[in-house]
């Protein structure tokens, strides 16, 4: 079978399917993707890069678009390369948020496109109107609209696609919500597992375990969406209730979702300029390799996961199998996984006392805990574990394969695991 990937950021959600299909001898497998990115084993990757930026011209509502169309070119041509060459799909897997997909059934109308749809943009109801604080103009909703023409050009061009979680799909235009499988990436229960003797080294040398109090955080970046500013206020009311506490904290300073602060100011030098915190028991790490952000997990006493109405985090997923107990936002898509007082703990986003109680809680009945954090290692088994979502990928794959009269996958799914497969799945 031949596959070809294509996702900006090599691998993306693609690094555990791309690396099983590749594994077979019988198959081929592409990715294209923006130089300079990871190699996969077995996996051949082709670089595109896209002609130009955005014109400074251009209204700002379609520069998502226009990024679009000129990594979508860039595609084009190099997938026109590979047909060139004789590499003829089978199917093609890709990530369309950044346009890359855009003109890939020009190249290959015959190949069957899966896309992954991470998220569909709406000025109500979903992240933008999420902060009381902020008002949603008029402005907010015409830019937000046109902001998803990527996205409806992309439904319109592919024969399935797959979101990760339930709610994220919801997000789509119900005329296209049939076409879209609920299908987590997965998460590797092996890596991502409790570890009683686990030790982190900090940057000061000191080295935390578990018999220490330790709240983590982690983001890609330390910013508004990922609840940051309310960690911070949380974190300033532990400090002072508990002083033998301390708080590790991943994350860049940069900005993922969002905007920024003027003049190039982080959100973590604003917020520390807003608090007090004890900066001898709150260690800011950055971001990190897997292995030292795994030893966070497996040290942690409480995790604290906040985030708007938006994309699943892996992070929190990870800190569940990891035997974690998580403190988190009860919002969406955070309560698709997380049951109050049985796999978790769930808080207002916006209040940090509420939070600072809640890690007090934990402390104070660190016994009574255990049973949650088992039953959140038993769920993410039972509903997102690596192999049981690669399974159904594979299904989907072979599926879509076999409708369009392609070659099926080399890798054959395996069984069906015997113990009833978890309710809404």
């Amino acid at each position: 079978m031949r596959v070809l990937f294509i996702h900006q950021n090599c691998p993306g959600q693609y690094k555990h399917l791309s690396r099983v299909l590749a594994a077979e001898p019988e198959n081929e497998v592409v990715f294209i993707t923006r130089p300079g990115k990871p190699d996969v084993p077995g996996v051949r990757k082709v670089e595109y890069k896209a002609k130009r930026e955005p014109a400074r011209s251009t209204h700002y509502y379609i520069r998502n678009l226009e990024t679009g169309v000129l990594n979508g070119q860039a595609v084009a041509r190099a997938a026109a390369g590979l047909k060139k060459r004789g590499f003829v799909p089978d199917i093609v897997c890709a990530h369309p948020g950044w346009g890359e997909s855009l003109y890939i059934k020009d190249i290959y109308p015959d190949a069957p496109l899966l896309n992954y749809f991470e998220f569909y943009y709406k000025s109500a109801g979903s992240d933008v109107d999420f902060d009381p604080a902020r008002e949603v103009t008029l402005d907010d909703f015409c830019r937000v609209r046109t902001k998803n023409c990527v996205n409806l050009l992309s439904l319109e061009a592919c024969d399935r696609g797959i979101s990760p979680t339930r709610w994220q799909r919801a997000q789509f235009p119900k005329e296209f919500v049939n076409r879209i499988a609920v299908i987590h990436d997965g998460v590797d229960m092996e890596a991502a597992r409790p570890k009683a003797d686990a030790a982190l080294e900090l940057p000061n040398g000191a080295t935390l375990t578990r018999d220490d109090e330790v709240v983590t955080y982690v983001a890609r970046n330390l910013e508004p969406y990922r609840g940051f500013p309310t960690l911070m206020h949380a974190l300033e009311e532990t400090c002072r209730r508990r002083p033998d506490t301390h708080y590790v904290i991943l994350g860049g300073d940069g900005v993922s979702y969002g905007a920024k602060l003027p003049e190039g100011k982080t959100y973590r030098e604003e917020m520390l300029s807003k608090v007090t915190i004890e900066p001898e028991r709150v260690h800011f790490m950055g971001r990190v390799p897997y292995n030292k952000y795994m030893q966070v997990l497996q040290v942690s006493s409480v995790h604290v996961y906040l985030t708007y109405p938006f994309v699943l985090s892996w992070s929190m997923l990870e800190a569940m199998s990891a035997g974690c107990l998580v403190v988190a936002s009860e919002t969406p898509p955070v309560t698709e996984v997380i049951e109050e007082g049985r796999n978790g703990l769930l808080v207002d986003f916006f209040a940090p006392k509420q939070i600072a109680d809640r890690i007090d809680e934990v402390f104070a009945h660190k016994d009574g805990m255990a049973e949650i954090r088992a039953r959140a290692r038993k769920t993410v088994r039972e509903r997102y574990e690596l192999q049981r979502c690669l399974r159904r990928q594979l299904r989907l794959i072979n599926d879509i394969c076999a409708r369009r009269g392609r070659a099926g996958s080399g890798t054959k799914p395996a069984a069906k695991p015997a113990r009833r497969r978890a309710k809404g799945w």
